[in-house]
C-alpha cells in the first residue's frame, strides 16, 4: 500500500511539473525551452554564464517577439523585448507593475526592508520621506565637499604610485582602483565614516566590503540569487540562519556612529545626518542654511528605527559602490580606445576648471562640474553600453492586457526588462557597440535608454551617483594622461553578483600630466 501511494504521488508530481513547465507553450507565447528544474538558468547554475548574459542570449534568439516566456527555476517569468512596452510598464502603466517582487521580510529580517524591495504603500511612504535627501541643494551644500575630498585621495594615491619620476607610464586596473574610491565615498557620505582605504586598506569598512565582494560562502551566494529568482526560498534560507555576510556588521557601524553623534552633539554634512534627522523629527528639512544644524539628542520620536536606517544605508552601499566604480572605470577604458573623444572631453575639463577656477584651498567647485556637458554625454553613453544593472524587474500587481494583443499578463507574474539587451539593440541605437557620446546630444536619447530605471521607482540617488562618477573622472582627466590603445571589447565573468563584472579587469595606462 505504501509503495503504491509513493508511486502514485511521484507520478502525479511528475505530471504536474511537466504541465507547469508547458505554461508558456499552452498560452501561445514564444518561450525559451526550460531545463528542469533550472528553467532558463542552467548555465547560470553551472557557472558557465552570468545571469545578465543568459537573458541577453534569450533576447537575441527571439528576434520577432515582444515578450518571451521563460522560467527561473520553478518560477514563470516574462522577458520584455520591446522598449515601448517596457517604458509603459515602468511609467504610464505603473499601477499594474508597482512592485519588484523581490525578497523582503521586515518581521524576521528587518535589514531586508529597504526602499528598493519594499512593496506598495510601504515603498511609497518611505520614498516620500527619503526624496528630500537627494536634492541638488543637499548635494551642493554638503555631500559634494566630502566626495571631493575622497577624489583628492584618489589623485594622491595614483601620484604616490608614480613616485617622483617623470615621463613614467604605468598600467592601472581601473575597476579595482575605482572600487576603492567608491567604497570610501559610500563610507563617508552614507555611513558618516572618516576613512581612507588608499592609505589604510585594512580598515573595518573596507574589510567588510571585501567580504561581500569576494568572500561569500556558496550558501550566501545562493541566497543572493534566490532573493531575486525565488523569494520564498530566500525566506526559508533566512529561517535556517543563512543571510549575506555583512548587513548586520554594517548595522553595528551605523548604530555606533549614530550613538556617538547624538552623545557628542556632532553634525556632519552627509546622508546619515539626514537619516538621523528623519528618525528624530519625522522629516528631512528643506534646502536651507540651517539644514545641518539640527538637534539630534533627547527628542527622538523614532519615526525610523536603527534597523530601518541601516537597511537604507546598506541599499545605498550595495547599489552605489558597484555602479560608481563600474561607470567611472568603463568610461576611462572607452576613452583610452577613442582618442578623439578623449581629447575633446579632456579639453572641456581643462577649460571648465580654468573658467571657474579652483577654490583657494585647491578644491573642485560644484559649478565647474555642472558646466562639463560633454562629460555628461560620455557618462550617458557609458551607462548605455554598460548599464549598472543588466536588467530591471517588476511583478504584475493587477491583470494587464498587452496592447495590440489578446494576451493577459496575470497578477503575480514577474517581469524582466533586459536593459543590457535594449541598450545594445540596433533598433534603438544604431551601431550599438560603437562608443558615441554625441548620440545623446540635443535631448536625442532613445526611448530604450533607461539606465536608472524610469517612472516612480527610478533610482532615487541618481544625482548622487552621477556626481560620484564625475568627480572621479575629473580628478583623473585633469591630473593624468590616458594612453590610447587598440579596441578590445569587454568580456564578463560568471559572477554571482547581479552586476556584470569585467573578465580580465579594465587595464589602462596612465602618465602624469
Amino acid at each position: 500500500m505504501w509503495l503504491y501511494l509513493v508511486i502514485t504521488f511521484v507520478t502525479l508530481m511528475l505530471i504536474y511539473i511537466k504541465i507547469h513547465y508547458k505554461k508558456w507553450q499552452r498560452l501561445g507565447i514564444e518561450y525559451d525551452e526550460p531545463y528542469i528544474p533550472y528553467g532558463s538558468l542552467a548555465k547560470v547554475v553551472r557557472k558557465e554564464k552570468h545571469l545578465g548574459i543568459t537573458l541577453h542570449d534569450i533576447y537575441c534568439e527571439k528576434t520577432k517577439a515582444k515578450i518571451v516566456g521563460l522560467f527561473m527555476f520553478f518560477r514563470p517569468v516574462l522577458l520584455i523585448r520591446d522598449a515601448v512596452l517596457a517604458r509603459k510598464i515602468l511609467t504610464s502603466d505603473f499601477n499594474s507593475f508597482h512592485d519588484r517582487g523581490l525578497y523582503v521580510d521586515e518581521k524576521n529580517n528587518p535589514l531586508s526592508g529597504n526602499l528598493f524591495v519594499l512593496p506598495g504603500q510601504r515603498w511609497r511612504l518611505l520614498r516620500t520621506k527619503l526624496t528630500p535627501a537627494f536634492t541638488s541643494g543637499k548635494l551642493k551644500g554638503g555631500m559634494f565637499e566630502i566626495i571631493d575630498e575622497v577624489g583628492n585621495k584618489l589623485t594622491e594615491h595614483i601620484k604616490h604610485i608614480f613616485g617622483k619620476g617623470e615621463d613614467i607610464v604605468k598600467t592601472f586596473e581601473m575597476k579595482t582602483m575605482l572600487t576603492t574610491y567608491a567604497i570610501d565615498v559610500i563610507g563617508s557620505v552614507i555611513f558618516g565614516l572618516d576613512i581612507d582605504s588608499f592609505a589604510q586598506p585594512n580598515n573595518e569598512f573596507r574589510i567588510l566590503s571585501n567580504q561581500l565582494l569576494n568572500e561569500s560562502t556558496t550558501l550566501q551566494k545562493f541566497f543572493i540569487i534566490m532573493r531575486f529568482c525565488c523569494p520564498p526560498v530566500a525566506k526559508f534560507l533566512v529561517f535556517m540562519g543563512i543571510n549575506d555576510n555583512i548587513s548586520y556588521p554594517l548595522r553595528d557601524i551605523v548604530k555606533r556612529t549614530i550613538e556617538y553623534r547624538e552623545k557628542n552633539n556632532i553634525n556632519r554634512k552627509d546622508l546619515l545626518q539626514l537619516l538621523i534627522q528623519l528618525r528624530n523629527t519625522g522629516k528631512i528639512s528643506d534646502d536651507t542654511d540651517k539644514l545641518w544644524n539640527i538637534e539630534t539628542s533627547g527628542k527622538a520620536i523614532e519615526s525610523m528605527s536603527i534597523d530601518q536606517i541601516a537597511a537604507q544605508a546598506f541599499l545605498f552601499y550595495v547599489a552605489g559602490t558597484e555602479t560608481t566604480a563600474a561607470t567611472a572605470a568603463y568610461t576611462i577604458y572607452e576613452l583610452a580606445m577613442n582618442p578623439v573623444i578623449l581629447e575633446r572631453v579632456q579639453s572641456e575639463v581643462d577649460q571648465c576648471l580654468l573658467r571657474h577656477e579652483l577654490q583657494p584651498d585647491g578644491k573642485l567647485t560644484y559649478a565647474a562640474l555642472q558646466d562639463m556637458k560633454y562629460l555628461d554625454l560620455c557618462i550617458m553613453e557609458t551607462t548605455r553600453k554598460y548599464p549598472g544593472l543588466p536588467f530591471l524587474n517588476r511583478v504584475c500587481t493587477q491583470d494587464y492586457k498587452i496592447a495590440g494583443t489578446d494576451f493577459m499578463v496575470t497578477k503575480g507574474t514577474p517581469i524582466i526588462i533586459p536593459l543590457f539587451s535594449l541598450h545594445r539593440d540596433d533598433r534603438y541605437f544604431p551601431d550599438p557597440m560603437k562608443y558615441e557620446p554625441n548620440r545623446f546630444s540635443e535631448n536625442s536619447a532613445s526611448i530604450a535608454f533607461m539606465p536608472f530605471g524610469e517612472g516612480p521607482r527610478h533610482c532615487i540617488a541618481q544625482r548622487l551617483g552621477v556626481l560620484n562618477v564625475k568627480v572621479a573622472l575629473v580628478k583623473i582627466l585633469s591630473n593624468f594622461q590616458i594612453e590610447t590603445m587598440q579596441r578590445k571589447e569587454v568580456e564578463f565573468v560568471h559572477h554571482h553578483s547581479p552586476a556584470l563584472v569585467p573578465k580580465d579587469g579594465l587595464n589602462v595606462r596612465l602618465h602624469k600630466r
